[in-house]
């Protein structure tokens, strides 16, 4: 968006400050920030996937108490509501107290609750007390979940900004969504192995696999105790002062809209077709062995990889806003192209083409939204409030998850149910008719450079001049300090 369009005038500091990158900071300095920052939503990605394989194994040991009954839908769901509640705690203590400290606190809770959910136990060894146990430990494990978003993820993307320029968006996606897609494969991978190894100890597989959990967050402790705040948070934060939330309000939501139904519409997606991917492999090849039906899924989340991997890179080529256009519609098409075929794909002897065809479905969908809507809403408004933006619009995302995990299976069960032609047709049907109108969502949204974190936090710092904010009191004494000088003798920096 042109600054001459939002009637912005050039401030006297807007020549003095110098680029995030020129710091004498060396490259691995300059990396490790991101990658401790970003690397944790591993972690989400992981703790998400395994609930599928413990969703089934808990639905084979107690097929009366558990198959049938709200537990098996709460479980496996009620993570998405701890999230939402973690994104927007954590997007106010990052962009009010601090990045690290809320990365610290997350990392805790993650340790916790995945320890927890590995050890649940109903009192007197009740069913029902097991399963209430485990919904709780889950919804308060994605309260730590939703801490890796606004305080992990804003964090990378402003520590990218002092990386070379040209590479800024592939080291985010490579520290944040590929962690995630990562996450997916190990998560399946984990029980599958188990499973081979133990086939008739399936409470060791559960359980073995949960409290695996803690050791994606444990390796990234010592890291995190290191970090500092990004320097972009240095110079643009809004601690020492009030936040201007009407002011930012005005200015950005209409984009922040946008960022918010592109997110829902693509966890929406993702998360439902990930968690029953097992599910719908089980009714194509009902007589597989139980770690072969975890193989299966397991390879069904490893296309997230190549498509999160080579799409992090589009996103340096072709720019965020392009890249996530292109392939949510090639998605789209896929999914048509799906719908149309399912009647020879759902075959037991064609299992291998579902797999591919439904992986590269899933892959394109990285590629797109998957890589660039986490860029997308870290990079489009300042830094002061970049975490609670942020919060909002991965929390609204949740809440696409969550909701997509109860609607699925109406929409199956409209047709028929998985194991008919219109019940798994359905799906795909629904998923490539919301490809296409988040691609034109995508169309309204601003262009992304390499530079617009410093340039957004430029414009929006002159908005709030202009409508009489006073910015001497944004970022930390040093740079305040700093600012005043560069303004000037006798330049008031809130006139």
């Amino acid at each position: 968006m042109d600054e001459k369009n939002n009637g912005l005038q050039t401030s006297p500091e807007r020549d003095l400050e110098s680029p995030l990158a020129a710091t004498e900071k060396s490259r691995w300095e300059r990396t490790w920030p991101a990658l401790a920052c970003g690397a944790g939503l591993f972690s989400d990605g992981y703790l998400q996937a395994v609930i599928g394989p413990v969703n089934t194994i808990l639905g084979k040991l107690y097929p009366n108490s558990y198959a049938t009954s709200a537990a098996a839908q709460n479980v496996s769901s009620i993570a998405f509501a701890g999230t939402v509640v973690g994104q927007l705690v954590f997007g106010y203590t990052s962009d009010h107290y601090s990045r690290k400290w809320s990365l610290l606190v997350s990392t805790g809770i993650l340790v916790l609750f995945a320890a927890l959910s590995a050890g649940s136990y109903g009192a007197g060894g009740s069913h029902q007390g097991l399963f209430a146990a485990l919904t709780a430990f889950r919804f308060l494990l994605g309260i730590g979940i939703g801490g890796e978003y606004p305080a992990g993820s804003v964090g990378c993307a402003e520590a990218s900004g002092e990386l070379k320029v040209g590479h800024r968006n592939r080291w985010f996606c490579l520290f944040t969504n590929t962690q995630i897609d990562l996450g997916f494969v190990i998560g399946t991978l984990v029980p599958m192995i188990i499973t081979a190894a133990r086939p008739h100890d399936l409470g060791l597989v559960w359980r073995l696999s949960l409290g695996l959990g803690v050791i994606p967050p444990l390796s990234l402790l010592y890291l995190r105790l290191n970090l500092k705040e990004p320097e972009s948070v240095s110079r643009e934060a809004f601690r020492h002062g009030k936040t201007p939330y009407w002011l930012a309000l005005k200015f950005y939501w209409p984009r922040l809209v946008l960022v918010m139904g592109i997110w829902f519409i693509y966890d929406f997606l993702t998360y439902p077709f990930s968690i029953y991917s097992s599910k719908w492999i089980s009714v194509i090849q009902p007589d597989a062995a139980l770690w072969q039906t975890f193989g299966w899924s397991c390879l069904v989340n490893f296309f997230y990889l190549p498509g999160a991997i080579f799409g992090s890179f589009t996103s340096d080529w072709m720019g965020p806003r392009l890249a996530l256009m292109v392939f949510v519609v090639a998605q789209g098409v896929l999914g048509l192209i799906m719908s149309g075929c399912y009647e020879w794909l759902q075959k037991p002897e064609y299992i291998g083409a579902f797999v591919v065809v439904y992986g590269v479905f899933l892959m394109l969908g990285e590629m797109g939204p998957g890589d660039n809507i986490g860029l997308v809403a870290s990079k489009t408004c300042a830094t002061g409030i970049r975490g609670q933006y942020y919060a909002i619009a991965a929390a609204t995302g949740k809440i696409g998850a969550f909701v997509g995990g109860y609607v699925f299976p109406v929409i199956e069960a409209d047709g028929g149910g998985a194991d008919t032609l219109h019940g798994g047709q359905y799906p795909f049907y629904v998923a490539s008719a919301l490809c296409f109108f988040s691609a034109f969502l995508v169309f309204w949204l601003p262009q992304i450079n390499q530079d617009t974190i410093q340039t957004e936090d430029v414009r929006f710092r002159e908005y709030l001049v202009a409508n009489g904010y006073d910015i001497t009191g944004m970022g930390s004494a040093e740079w305040q300090e700093k600012r005043a000088m560069s303004v000037g003798g006798g330049h008031d920096a809130s006139s």
